[in-house]
């Protein structure tokens, strides 16, 4: 019996000491949690708590160490809106809770509303510091010389904000469409660029309708009175060609009303939106008027065509008609090739035998291509357009022919090709052996122009470099020949 009593006891203390375990385990393994007290709502100059994260901490929708939050936004993430170049991911800070360890969390919104919760902002409530930092959304500029200006492009884009787009939490427009404004004065009173893009914009001030003040891009304001659309007194027009591309746009300005009868051009000029006024404009729109206008851009405009007629004809003030152009018949360049060493006059390059052995370093090959250089007659191109051209077909380089130097370095011409050593590279003469050379000239640039027809292009071959032994053979696998 006693046997069985220190057993029973053995076992009671066994399973005893087993659950003691179990719960010091179990309290070990528990998670602390802090608790966050109660939420205060930052009351502050709104724009001084405009913040961008630091990339040190995630974004949580409660407090990052108590129970149930969630990411919102990862540290990964935050790092990347920290080096963002959008003001879109600049945040504004509008809330505060403390935990019960003394850590700050702020409640945050990026300007674009896209990310929203709470992120580590250091030990103090007015303070920034952990997860997020001040920022500065826009950075002060150098007002313009000229501060009177108008709309550029009077319509519903580049408007005038509240402050510039996303600097500011909730930034707003201030009108939808500037068109019925196209003729107010507006004066510049302040400039600032956004920090991060980098874009000017102004605020202007509109004595006339007082409730369009606002920030604008500088690029959608214009101190040329003369190019301003009045709704009243205008009809815009856009060159279309004839596959729908809106080539160009203008403005017919002041128009003259037509006369009671819409028969033939007034002696009002117009005033009001919507007043009939084709006679003048029929008689502005002219050929010349529209051919000085397309210049450069390789269209031709026809105001006799019956289509340019009735819309011309048909116009009221307010209206954007569209004028029909077609396109310039194609015209192609053959292509002059230069070197200059940046002392000497440019030198043509050329394929024929010079006069001077010396010069035979300027005789190359030109290779044949399976394209043109070529454009709509009366349109412009650059000198980007001319280079990527022989990039793509592969003429950036021109070997010149082979010539021999002797030991003075003095050109001498290689007429007999039976002459050559063994090796390829030397000739024998009659006194001493002298080295073949050849010269390889790669593009530097090209000259910007106009297409027109039998016109020519420059481009230039601004690098030399002359090389010991035969030009390689020129793979003349095209069939135009667009060097002159």
């Amino acid at each position: 019996m006693q046997s069985s009593l220190k057993k029973s006891l053995y076992l009671g203390l066994a399973a005893l000491s087993f659950a003691g375990v179990a719960a010091v385990s179990t309290t070990a393994s528990a998670k602390s949690y802090a608790t966050a007290g109660a939420y205060k709502t930052l009351t502050t100059d709104a724009t001084k708590r405009n913040v961008e994260a630091t990339g040190s901490n995630a974004l949580y929708t409660k407090p990052g160490t108590v129970k149930g939050a969630k990411v919102v936004a990862s540290k990964a993430t935050m790092a990347k809106l920290a080096s963002s170049k959008k003001s879109a991911d600049y945040f504004r800070a509008y809330g505060v809770k403390t935990t019960n360890r003394g850590s700050v969390y702020y409640r945050v919104v990026t300007m674009d509303g896209k990310y929203r919760g709470y992120v580590y902002g250091g030990k103090s409530d007015t303070a920034f510091a952990g997860g997020i930092k001040s920022a500065e959304t826009t950075t002060k500029a150098t007002m313009p010389t000229n501060t009177t200006v108008y709309f550029k492009t009077p319509g519903k884009t580049n408007v005038t904000w509240t402050a510039p787009k996303n600097t500011q939490y909730k930034a707003s427009k201030m009108v939808t469409d500037t068109t019925p404004f196209a003729a107010d004065k507006l004066t510049i009173t302040d400039a600032a660029t956004k920090t991060r893009e980098g874009s000017l914009y102004y605020y202007v001030k509109d004595a006339t309708n007082p409730s369009v003040s606002g920030w604008i891009y500088s690029g959608a304001v214009t101190t040329d009175a003369s190019g301003v659309y009045n709704q009243a007194t205008d009809v815009q027009v856009n060159f279309v060609a004839t596959d729908g591309t809106t080539v160009k746009t203008t403005t017919l300005t002041k128009l003259t009303a037509n006369n009671a009868t819409n028969t033939a051009k007034g002696d009002t000029a117009a005033n009001a939106k919507g007043t009939a006024v084709g006679f003048d404009a029929k008689g502005q729109a002219t050929t010349p008027w529209g051919t000085a206008l397309l210049k450069g851009t390789g269209y031709e405009y026809n105001a006799d065509t019956a289509s340019n007629q009735a819309a011309l004809l048909g116009a009221k003030t307010g209206d954007t008609i569209s004028l029909t152009v077609t396109k310039g018949a194609q015209a192609v360049q053959s292509i002059s090739a230069y070197y200059q060493d940046g002392v000497n006059n440019p030198v043509k390059l050329s394929s024929k035998a010079p006069s001077s052995d010396a010069d035979l370093v300027y005789q190359v090959t030109f290779p044949n291509l399976t394209a043109a250089f070529a454009g709509a007659n009366g349109a412009n191109y650059t000198a980007a357009d001319l280079q990527n051209f022989l990039t793509t077909n592969k003429a950036d380089t021109l070997n010149s022919v082979d010539y021999a130097k002797n030991a003075a370095g003095e050109i001498v011409k290689t007429t007999d090709s039976s002459a050559l050593g063994v090796d390829g590279k030397t000739v024998q003469s009659e006194s001493n052996k002298v080295q073949v050379y050849h010269t390889v000239y790669t593009l530097t640039s090209g000259v910007a122009g106009t297409y027109t027809t039998n016109g020519t292009a420059s481009a230039f071959y601004n690098t030399a470099k002359e090389v010991k032994g035969s030009a390689s053979t020129t793979q003349n696998t095209g069939n135009v020949s667009v060097f002159g």
